[in-house]
């Protein structure tokens, strides 16, 4: 039996990067939804809608009538107790954020959806991060090298100034990055069988 095309709804270069360690094929397709956070639902609530209407976007776009297409959709943000640091509209947001993240542990959490004309599967992953106390030289420095404010959060945990500067991970690496590997994996053996 063939095996159902995959379609990654995200423009995200990191996704794509950690999808292709799963080594099967699949296609990229850019969405445009609004990732508006409804105040009354959960982080995770909140997440899982947007990753679904993310893959809801590309099923739009893609789906053949009795087709074996998958579409994967996910969001990542950063949380600091219940407050959700987003992508900082620049250097100000983003030196902040980083200030506030200092000498504390935060949660980076990713909702992720894998849907099909027949399965739907949601799923929020936590991973918990604490750096290494930076100085404001420190965090000025890697925002002008690196200039994140494509992430939640203002930073890459894979970028090399920023690798210095963790001093613990409890959960997935990759969930931290924008994708957790692991549990997209597993849920992905109930789609392809």
């Amino acid at each position: 039996m063939k095996q159902p095309a995959l379609i990654l709804a995200s423009k995200s270069p990191r996704r794509r990067d950690i999808l292709s360690l799963m080594q099967i094929p699949f296609e990229t397709l850019s969405v445009d939804t609004e990732e508006l956070f409804e105040p009354d639902c959960s982080i995770e609530e909140n997440l899982t809608r947007i990753a679904l209407e993310k893959a809801r976007a590309a099923e739009k776009q893609l789906a053949e009538p009795g087709g074996r297409t998958i579409f994967l959709g996910a969001d990542t943000v950063v949380a600091k107790g219940t407050r959700v640091l987003g992508k900082p509209s620049g250097f100000d947001e983003a030196f902040s954020m980083l200030k506030s993240l200092q000498n504390r542990s935060h949660q980076v959490y990713t909702g992720f959806v894998l849907l099909s004309a027949d399965a739907t599967h949601t799923e929020c992953v936590s991973t918990s991060v604490e750096f290494e106390p930076m100085s404001d030289k420190e965090i000025t420095r890697y925002l002008l090298a690196v200039k994140p404010y494509d992430k939640a959060g203002s930073y890459g945990i894979q970028d090399p100034l920023m690798a210095c500067h963790v001093r613990r991970i409890e959960g997935c690496y990759y969930n931290v990055v924008g994708l957790p590997l692991s549990r997209v994996c597993l849920a992905m053996k109930q789609f392809i069988r």
